[in-house]
Order: structure tokens, then C-alpha cells, then sequence
């Protein structure tokens, strides 16, 4: 089995506002994304953060070979208790996830 990352070209973390985190999850190719997109599960995104998988959002983007997964984050945006005010280093538990 390969990791979720090793399927993608770019897969990246950010804010969506103070509220929630997304990841971008894009291909190279249509058949790596279609791939990923039948063996990824809300579960094992739960699983790899600690939430419940009734917050989360995957959404496919077709046209752009590219998969968003959005939830909402554990500490708002900027508070006191929160370890990546951009959210930009927030991906890798997804990136290890395997495929």
C-alpha cells in the first residue's frame, strides 16, 4: 500500500476561515484521483485527526483532477491553544494515510 500522498502531485492544508481547515488534494492524472476518490473514506480522515467523520466534507472536483476535504478545526484560528495559525502544516496526518 502506498500513502495518500504518494498519489498526489500537490496536497496541501489551509485555513478556511478561523473556523475550519481544508485540504487540496490534486492529481496528475484523472485515474490517480479517480483511485483515491473510491478508497478514501470519511473514516479514516476521522480516524487520523480525532474527529467525529460527521464534520467532514470531501468534495470532488473533476474538471481539475483535484479532491477538498474540509472540517472543522480543534482550536480556532489564532487562539491561544492553537499550534499553526495558517493551517498550513496541518496535512500530514493525511498524507499518511494509506491507499
Amino acid at each position: 500500500m502506498k500513502k495518500l500522498v504518494d498519489h498526489t502531485k500537490i496536497l496541501r492544508s489551509k485555513n478556511a476561515g478561523p473556523l475550519f481547515i481544508t485540504f487540496d488534494l490534486i492529481f496528475a492524472e484523472k485515474s490517480a484521483m479517480e483511485y483515491v476518490q473510491s478508497k478514501l473514506t470519511k473514516a479514516q480522515v476521522a480516524k487520523a485527526y480525532g474527529i467525529d467523520e460527521g464534520k467532514i466534507d470531501i468534495i470532488s472536483y473533476e474538471v481539475v483532477n483535484s479532491i477538498k476535504i474540509t472540517f472543522p478545526r480543534q482550536n480556532i484560528s489564532g487562539c491561544l491553544h492553537d499550534g499553526d495559525i495558517y493551517g498550513c502544516q496541518m496535512h500530514m496526518p493525511l498524507a499518511n494515510i494509506e491507499i
